[in-house]
């Protein structure tokens, strides 16, 4: 069982810059891709982006350019930092860590951008 901690939301205004943190348990984090979604109001969850154990990475259109995801093996943490908000960007980021049939999630972190 792997818990994920979310930590690094909160209000910014367009134009500022957020990182998000998400700090895993246990001992296997290096093995398991590790991805970021977020859920806009009223909408389903969507990805953002991808990390996987090799560290090659990917991204959904909106964000490209503006986020970057990383990962830190030694510290069990995957990273997302958001660059350039977009009051479209406003939402619940969640992570998420996934190795075979084995997908965990966080509990999510709120993330408000005004205009």
């Amino acid at each position: 069982q792997v818990q994920l901690v979310e930590s690094g939301g909160g209000l910014v205004q367009a134009g500022g810059s957020l990182r998000l943190s998400c700090a895993a348990s246990g001992n296997t984090f290096s093995t398991y891709a590790m991805a970021w979604y977020r859920r806009l109001p009223g909408k389903q969850r969507e990805l953002v982006a991808t990390i996987t154990s090799g560290g090659v990475t990917n991204y959904a259109d909106p964000v490209k350019g503006r986020f970057t995801i990383s990962r830190d093996n030694a510290k069990k943490t995957v990273y997302l930092q958001m660059n350039s908000l977009k009051p479209e960007d406003t939402a619940v980021y969640y992570c998420n860590a996934q190795f075979s049939i084995r997908n965990y999630w966080g509990q999510g972190t709120q993330v408000t951008v005004s205009s």
